[in-house]
């Protein structure tokens, strides 16, 4: 199942609490994932600074396992709202 994770702001989060070391670890993690084939596509959003991800999971609960393995998430500075989609079924009135 395709599931789009949107990064969501945790409240009194304090900035400074995310380091240059700790990004480093994200990115290392991500790379990881990405690398599985779990994460399949890895953005930020162009109106803010948030990260949307593309992820390849059975269901939503092992999505937020997979989530929860980040470093950011694992000390609770971000957090993730979970879309689950499915494939688009209009196509098939072209051929009725």
């Amino acid at each position: 199942m395709k599931i789009i994770a949107l990064e969501v702001d945790v409240p009194g989060v304090n900035p400074e609490a995310i380091t240059d070391e700790l990004l480093k670890e994200e990115a290392a993690r991500a790379w990881e994932m990405h690398q599985s084939g779990v994460v399949r596509e890895l953005y930020f959003r162009a109106d803010r600074h948030a990260a949307v991800l593309v992820l390849e999971c059975a269901d939503q609960d092992e999505a937020r396992t997979i989530l929860s393995s980040l470093p950011l998430a694992r000390r609770g500075l971000i957090d993730f709202e979970l879309i689950p989609l499915v494939a688009y079924p209009g196509f098939a009135r072209l051929f009725e």
